[in-house]
């Protein structure tokens, strides 16, 4: 159990657990389209043993009970992502009504039972047919999404809490379109440059949507990692200075400051789209809050291999999750003071953190992990840092993306084979901890 009292983070503080709409939903029977997820995970080779999230957790279903665990867990909010393809068929033009009543039972059943929603427009199911006009290499994929966004706000933005548009652009991104690893798996520099803007551009483009829509208390969730060198070499310092430019600061400086950091700027410039610079007041409209997700750190070294971006990671020292992903706590503190002093001053929420763990229902790794994380939050806060929310992802064990079913983080342990839900120790420890009021 944790050492942590609800009442050391303050009274207006929000808890919750987080998921995403492809790794939990199934229900694909409902007239839902396909999306890029649904053709990457049954091309051979791309999945662990060929795993998709046609069935997943059959949240699509079992929704109430999902809920209920939320409830009874004690959390304040739940992060959840609304399924574009589910929303929109063809990413455009008509509705899905069957989709829409499903987002409907969801969200007036979390406010039945008390919990906040804390919705995300994006959370990387793109409809597959517009995958087939280019996807995020098109600058069309800006009033896509806020046309999408726009039917957000108009059918369920009354009843959220708060939205995200986008979960993780750099995932979005370098991951999907440079290192090939997810869903649509380029591995093309012009693609990445492409959509490194055009989801920026896009999620601009959406909160103004939004907003349009009457619909307030908007942000975006960049996935930070805490980057640092290898060695004490300056060749290392500068390869976690570039990796730093990549992951965190292409994102942070375009949403927060208007403008790209001009290192990256000079590594891509070959394959970004002209005229850039002309959509960054788009992109950095403003917004209400800052969603941070983090889970680990990377150790850089040069690799003059590498002739765009001349580094690589290295393994570290630290004990790891099931991921292999260093623990590293501190991580979280450097990076919610850096985003408070030198990016902005909204009001931040940690929107994912947590970590895989082996199959057991009791997980005190888990526990211990997140002990260690909710501290280094208060740590942040003592620092000045204005946090006022945490979300644990997730929930329940899902479909993992490229991972499929082999990696679990869930608080909650589901069999795939009967769909049994089994709260683990870390659900009770947090259950324990926001019960308790002292």
């Amino acid at each position: 159990m944790f050492s942590l009292s609800r009442s050391d983070f303050g009274s207006d503080f929000v808890f919750g657990c987080a998921t995403a709409a492809y790794q939990i939903e199934g229900g694909q029977a409902d007239g839902r389209g396909q999306s890029i997820w649904d053709t990457f995970s049954a091309t051979p080779g791309n999945t662990h043993k060929g795993d998709t999230g046609t069935i997943a957790c059959d949240h699509y279903n079992r929704w109430p009970e999902d809920l209920d665990l939320i409830a009874d867990g004690g959390f304040d909010g739940y992060r959840f992502s609304f399924s574009w393809p589910r929303l929109l068929p063809e990413g455009t033009g008509a509705v899905n009504d069957a989709g829409i009543a499903f987002y409907d039972r969801l969200i007036d059943g979390m406010i039945e039972r008390g919990i906040k929603p804390f919705a995300t427009l994006y959370h990387w199911d793109l409809p597959s047919t517009l995958q087939d006009k280019g996807g995020w290499m098109n600058r069309d994929i800006a009033n896509w999404l806020a046309d999408y966004a726009a039917l957000i706000g108009r059918k369920f933005g009354d009843r959220l809490h708060a939205t995200a548009t986008i979960n993780e652009p750099w995932c979005v991104a370098f991951l999907s379109h440079y290192l090939g690893i997810h869903a649509p798996g380029y591995r093309d520099a012009r693609a990445a440059a492409r959509a490194m803007h055009h989801v920026l551009f896009a999620h601009g483009s959406a909160i103004k949507a939004l907003r349009a829509e009457g619909v307030g208390n908007l942000g975006i969730v960049t996935n930070l990692q805490k980057c640092e060198p290898a060695s004490d070499s300056e060749a290392d310092a500068a390869a976690s200075h570039l990796y730093d430019g990549v992951f965190n600061r292409w994102y942070l400086d375009g949403v927060y400051k208007g403008q790209y950091p001009a290192d990256i700027v000079e590594a891509l410039a070959p394959y970004l789209p002209a005229n850039f610079e002309d959509d960054m007041a788009t992109v950095s409209t403003p917004l209400d809050w800052a969603g941070i997700n983090y889970y680990s750190r990377s150790l850089l070294t040069r690799d003059p291999g590498n002739t765009i971006f001349p580094v690589k990671a290295v393994e570290g020292p630290l004990e790891k999750t099931e991921m292999g992903w260093e623990i590293y706590p501190k991580g979280l503190t450097d990076l919610l003071v850096r985003v408070s002093n030198d990016y902005t001053k909204l009001p931040i929420y940690v929107t994912e953190n947590g970590m895989a763990e082996v199959d057991m229902d009791d997980d005190p790794r888990r526990v211990t992990y997140y002990e260690a994380h909710l501290k280094a939050l208060l740590d942040a806060r003592n620092e000045g840092a204005d946090v006022r929310g945490y979300f644990a992802w997730s929930l329940m064990d899902n479909f993992e993306w490229a991972e499929g079913f082999a990696k679990r983080f869930g608080l909650v342990h589901v069999d795939y084979a009967t769909q049994k839900r089994t709260p683990r120790t870390s659900y009770r420890a947090f259950q324990g901890m926001l019960h308790n009021t002292r």
